[in-house]
């Protein structure tokens, strides 16, 4: 049996979004489980890739078979408070260009929602607004 590597498909979202905002202007990232500290009045965007149910795609069992990965990316975008939304919402458009109906590696992105404003922020301190993305890959066994 040869299972789907989950944290390939971790990687593949993940790189796209690090390689984007490294880009000028520079805006760091922060993952699951990862240790941050935001400095008031920053910008900086969470990603966070969560994996949810999978379907049969083939009837089968162990080998010779295929299944559909079904996924979710929420991206938390973080701005300075008490400046408008715009330069979140800039954020959130390089963000949702990133991942809006492409395949990359094997990873099938569908059409982003967002950014939609958070109404009570955490952390506390910044404007958030969040962009989230399913996706599929397939798993063949």
């Amino acid at each position: 049996m040869a299972a789907a590597d989950l944290n390939a498909i971790r990687a593949t979202i993940e790189t796209r979004l690090a390689t984007e905002l490294a880009q000028s202007p520079v805006i760091p990232v922060v993952y699951n489980n990862s240790d941050y500290a935001p400095a008031l009045g920053s910008s900086w965007v969470q990603c966070l890739v969560t994996f949810g149910a999978s379907n049969y795609l083939t009837a089968g069992g162990t080998v010779n078979s295929s299944n559909l990965i079904i996924g979710l990316v929420t991206f938390n975008i973080f701005t300075p408070i008490k400046v408008g939304a715009g330069s979140n919402y800039v954020i959130g458009k390089r963000i949702r260009d990133l991942y809006n109906r492409i395949i990359v590696s094997g990873v099938y992105f569908d059409a982003p929602s967002g950014p939609d404003v958070a109404v009570s922020p955490a952390p506390e301190g910044f404007f958030q607004t969040q962009v989230q993305v399913t996706f599929e890959s397939i798993e063949s066994l």
